[in-house]
Order: C-alpha cells, then sequence, then structure tokens
C-alpha cells in the first residue's frame, strides 16, 4: 500500500500546555465582559470602526461592554443632575463607531403637544398638521423626529414642559449632536432650508434674538429672544444649564419668587409669574461669561418668525419662486424627492439678493390646541393664517408627488400642469 504523502507533526507537550493556556484565558476574559463594571465616566479603551462594520449606523446589534446605561444611578428625572456627561457620551459612541460617521451634524428634532385632549373643536386637527408638517421637513433632511405627549414631571407643564423633555432626549440620544425643539406651533415654511450648523461650532445653544435686547440695559426686554425653538448641544454644558434654568421654574421653593425678580427687570413683561423666555434671558446677562458666551443670537434667517409679520408675504413669495423656476429650466424639471437636495443646492444659486420664504413661522400668542389666544388677536386671524402656513409648507413637498394646493385658504388640491 502505497504512503500518504500528509505527515502529521506531533506538538510539543510545552507547547500544547501553553497554547492550552492562552485559549482557556482567552475564554475566561470573554465571559467576563459581561460582567465588567467600569468606571463610568471613564474611558477604558477606543473602539475601532473596523471592530463593528461599515459606514452606516448598526441599529441592529449593541456591543456588550458595559456603558452609563448600566448604572443603576443612573436617571432621566430632571431632579437629578447628570454629571460627567461628555465622558460618558464619548464612552457610548466609541463603543458604537458606526455612528461616527456625520456625528457632528446629527440633529434630533424633538416638539410635543399636551396629554389632554385639545378645547379647541379644531385643535387636535391643526396639531396633526403642525406634526405632519414637521416630519415631512426631518425626512426631507434626514433628522430623527420624537414626538412627545406627556408631562414627564407633573410640575413641569405649559411653556416649562420643554426642559424634561429635551434632558430624557439628550440621556436617550447619545448619538445626536443637537436637539432641536419645536414648539407645537411653529411651522417650517421653507422646506428646502437647512440650518448652518457649522455656524455655530463655537456655541452650544442657538436661539432666535437680539443681542440689544438681551444684554443692553436700556433695551433689556423679555422677547429679547425667543426661547419656542431653539437648538441645543448635546453636552454636559446643556445639561447644567437645564439644571440652573429648571431651577427657576414651578420646581423651585422660590418659584414666586422669580416671578417677582423677572417681573422688576424686565419693565415689559406684564405677568407676575416666572416663565422660561425670561428665566433665559436673566441666565445670558448676568452670568454672560458661563451662558451667554456660548448663546448664539440668530438673527440673519427665521430660526423662529413671527407670524404677523410673515403671514403676508407667502403669496407673493410664491409667485416669485414661480417666476425663479420658469426663468431656470433646471428648476422646473420633474425629480424624485429623495433627490431634493440637489436641486435645493440650484436654487441657492438664484436665491442671491432675493428674498427667501420665512424658514419658520412661529403662531406665538394663538394657543392652537386651548384656543385661549392672546386677546389682540381674533380666533379667526390665528385659526386661518395657520391653514395657509400649512397649506403653504406643504405646497413644498406636495408638488413631488404631482399636485398642489392652488389656494392657501383650502385643504383641496389639483394637480401640477
Amino acid at each position: 500500500m502505497a504512503k500518504s504523502t500528509l505527515q502529521t507533526k506531533p506538538c510539543a507537550d510545552g507547547f500544547c500546555f501553553l497554547a492550552g493556556l492562552f485559549f482557556g484565558l482567552f475564554c475566561f476574559w470573554s465571559l467576563t465582559l459581561y460582567h465588567y463594571k467600569p468606571h463610568f465616566g471613564f474611558i477604558p479603551f477606543s473602539a475601532k470602526a473596523s471592530d463593528y462594520g461599515g459606514e452606516a449606523p448598526i441599529l441592529h446589534s449593541d456591543p456588550p461592554h458595559e456603558t452609563f446605561y448600566d448604572d443603576p444611578e443612573l436617571s432621566y428625572f430632571i431632579e437629578k443632575p447628570v454629571n460627567n456627561w461628555d465622558q460618558k457620551r464619548h464612552v457610548w459612541l466609541d463603543l458604537h463607531p458606526s455612528f461616527t460617521a456625520g456625528s457632528r451634524d446629527r440633529v434630533l428634532l424633538v416638539t410635543g403637544s399636551q396629554p389632554s385632549v385639545c378645547k379647541n373643536p379644531i385643535g387636535d386637527h391643526l396639531l396633526l398638521r403642525f406634526f405632519k408638517n414637521k416630519v415631512d421637513y426631518c425626512r426631507l433632511h434626514g433628522h430623527d423626529i420624537f414626538y412627545n405627549d406627556a408631562y414627564l414631571h407633573p410640575k413641569m407643564d405649559s411653556y416649562w414642559a420643554k426642559l424634561p423633555i429635551i434632558q430624557a432626549a439628550m440621556v436617550a440620544h447619545p448619538e445626536a449632536e443637537w436637539i432641536w425643539w419645536m414648539d407645537s406651533d411653529a411651522v417650517f415654511t421653507d422646506m428646502e432650508f437647512k440650518v448652518p450648523l457649522g455656524r455655530y461650532k463655537d456655541h452650544n445653544l442657538v436661539v432666535h434674538g437680539w443681542p440689544n435686547m438681551v444684554y443692553e440695559e436700556k433695551n433689556k426686554s423679555w422677547t429679547g429672544l425667543n426661547a419656542g425653538v431653539l437648538l441645543i448641544r448635546n453636552c454636559q454644558w446643556s445639561m447644567d444649564l437645564i439644571d440652573v434654568w429648571a431651577s427657576m421654574g414651578p420646581l423651585s421653593p422660590d418659584f414666586e419668587r422669580w416671578g417677582q425678580i423677572l417681573t422688576s427687570v424686565f419693565k415689559d413683561k406684564l405677568f407676575s409669574v416666572s416663565d422660561d423666555q425670561s428665566s433665559l434671558i436673566y441666565l445670558l446677562f448676568t452670568n454672560k461669561e458661563k451662558w451667554g458666551d456660548k448663546t448664539y443670537l440668530e438673527g440673519e434667517y427665521n430660526l423662529e418668525g413671527y407670524w404677523l409679520a410673515l403671514v403676508g408675504k407667502y403669496d407673493t413669495l410664491a409667485e416669485s419662486y414661480i417666476k425663479m423656476e420658469r426663468n431656470e429650466g433646471v428648476l422646473r424639471r420633474r425629480h424624485a424627492e429623495k433627490v431634493n437636495d440637489w436641486y435645493d443646492a440650484e436654487r441657492e444659486k438664484y436665491l442671491q439678493g432675493h428674498e427667501r420664504r420665512p424658514f419658520v413661522t412661529h403662531f406665538t400668542g394663538c394657543q392652537p390646541c386651548s384656543g385661549e389666544h392672546n386677546p389682540q388677536y381674533s380666533a379667526d386671524s390665528c385659526w386661518n393664517e395657520m391653514k395657509r402656513a400649512l397649506n403653504y409648507a406643504d405646497n413644498q413637498v406636495l408638488k413631488n408627488y404631482g399636485f398642489v394646493h392652488p389656494e392657501l385658504t383650502s385643504s383641496e388640491v389639483s394637480v401640477v400642469i
């Protein structure tokens, strides 16, 4: 019988022993990963992107290494401050490197409404349309969105309700660099416009406002900024701001005293209750080095635009955009919604020197759900202009589906020719 040409060489006893020992230690180390308890806030090691796969965020698995979520002391409750958040968030991102790409510009839009049925007969319908508007904008620009209809603290309602939601959203979304709060009655009325996040690289809070009305004593006003729409960076500075800001609200035993202080500081403030907006302005000018210097008061575009100053422009602006499309054939070309970004960039070339659509129209004072609008407005003016704003924005979405609202006062549609 012919001998096999394959020869097996028995390994030396010492080598086999070392190999077995190494294999045993490797198995023991692998098992202990499930019981490893790091010092929260300390970065024990750095994982590489290649360890966990491709470029797109991995959503179907979570590495077994423990993070701040495994800390029994973790709380989403606003009455318990979050500490070492920058480190904790960094550890989480280090363990989830598939979220690294685009992380500096990742946005979570947060909005919501009260948990009860609206008193205004058309309030729930209006809130649904306001929400649809925000979903449309987020879909077009690749943002995640969270809609909350629960009070996350029983005392923090009305305009104070956003602070517990924003803090909980930061903890729930360490992958998001920015939390974008929008009041329920704010409408995106330029669906193409992109927030220039690069402009805010040295800031942690962005609100629409006027520096002279915030920092100059003679011009100080409780309307020096509007806190109904804001961008806040997901970082420890923001956690600290929320903690201090909330301490001026209904949680504080000094809540009534804060109302008196704010009323004495802001001569144009007509009600004595401490509110979120005047409280924020107070923090900015009383501690400018800590809070004001990291806050960007945006005034170059309508991050939050007062509705009465904007709604009268819709028809003229719509005609201006239609004329632009007629003159520039590439803008009139039909296209898939998924390639909107390219056409948006093309339009920017022709918008130079022209008035553009207001980015956000905010119906402050109208109260669509309760119906308890500011007495200086009529109910009809509030509800009718809301419908016009929503249809104006919806036309920018529906055109990609071949339809349009020919009249902004009506929800009826016709085919685009």
